[in-house]
């Protein structure tokens, strides 16, 4: 496997899905992986002949053809990596649910929008969230229908305070999956660019995607 990412971004503004693409790419440059970066879906057609250790999705709601899923999904069966955060993962191509089925969770609700809320780390031994202690955010709190089949590294708690039928829901806020050969990592967090100038918020992330493309010590 080689030490290439693809970074595909687009789809919903309010992400900010180019100038989130261009600081991620920044930063698993700095860690020796050589990134192309494209504001296409039919980028995903690099992975049938161009051998890439992860793919980072970065595309709020849209649509896509199922063709693509499939490109996308046998890539990762092969062994590419597969990782991403917020919406631009957990909220992309609500209509393909072989999309969901790849990618372990959808985003359903955010209740009180941007409120404070705490992340406890779930599993404090996995490389990702190793050293990482329980931290604050004030973003969106994401309620998601999830997989069953995730390895979760993160939750976060629900008060009810906004929507009471969520109080005391424990909801995954990073975990693992495997699909195929390859690994997927998705983190909830991630609404704004502001959001990753929290330190644990930021290292997750960035460890995840390293771990997807087996880029992370074990």
């Amino acid at each position: 496997m080689s030490n290439r990412a693809l970074i595909v971004h687009g789809g919903w503004e309010g992400h900010v899905p180019a100038q989130t693409a261009a600081l991620i790419s920044e930063l698993l440059g700095e860690e020796g992986l050589l990134v192309d970066v494209s504001d296409s879906l039919e980028a995903f057609r690099q992975l049938e002949n161009t051998d890439y250790s992860l793919v980072v999705p970065m595309w709020t709601m849209g649509t896509i053809d199922g063709e693509l899923v499939k490109v996308v999904s046998a890539a990762v069966r092969n062994g590419a990596g597969l990782a991403g955060f917020h919406g631009g993962m957990g909220d992309a191509f609500r209509n393909s649910t072989d999309w969901q089925f790849m990618t372990g969770a959808q985003f359903v609700a955010h209740p009180g929008d941007i409120i404070p809320y705490t992340v406890e780390i779930a599993n404090a031994a996995h490389p990702v969230t190793r050293g990482l202690g329980n931290f604050s955010m004030e973003s969106e709190q994401y309620y998601m229908h999830f997989d069953p089949a995730v390895r979760i590294l993160a939750t976060t708690t629900f008060s009810g305070e906004h929507a009471q039928e969520t109080a005391g829901v424990v909801m995954p806020v990073a975990y693992t999956k495997e699909w195929g050969d390859g690994r997927v990592f998705y983190c909830s967090l991630g609404h704004t660019m502001s959001d990753l100038d929290v330190p644990e918020c930021r290292t997750m992330i960035l460890r995840g995607m390293l771990w997807a493309a087996r880029n992370l010590p074990e």
